[in-house]
């Protein structure tokens, strides 16, 4: 490679260092279905005279689905009005469990528990209406 190539080369490499993903979370680059972890305070009441925080996870992400056109069966059963037939597939909890979380009241009055689910482990399932 000539010198006169390099020079050309180095304000195109400096470029694609300047907006390459540097500060992209490992988390944000990951594909699938992933437990994700944040904060949740329930209140008593609307003013919040008691109240506690608990750290607790969900699952985000997304998983694999498809589209492809229906069977002949199927156009025929459906007097040919579902021309596309789906195969979703949904980003979910396969195992939960109960944390308590205690909510604390002013002036040292009374401190109740309350229990809350928090997912301990995720999956891609058939997506469901009940759960959504």
């Amino acid at each position: 490679m000539t010198s006169h190539l390099c020079l050309l080369l180095l304000p195109v490499m400096s470029l694609l260092l300047l907006f390459s993903p540097i500060g992209w979370s490992y988390d944000g680059l990951t594909p699938g279905c992933h437990l994700h972890p944040f904060n949740v305070t329930i209140r008593s009441d609307r003013r919040g005279t008691c109240k506690g925080t608990h750290l607790v996870y969900a699952c985000v992400g997304y998983c694999e689905s498809s589209a492809f056109p229906s069977r002949y069966s199927v156009l025929v059963a459906s007097n040919f009005t579902h021309n596309i037939t789906s195969a979703s597939r949904c980003c979910t909890i396969s195992k939960d469990a109960k944390v308590k979380v205690r909510l604390d009241c002013p002036r040292g009055r009374h401190h109740d528990e309350i229990e809350i689910l928090t997912a301990k482990a995720c999956r891609c399932d058939m997506c469901r209406k009940a759960r959504y």
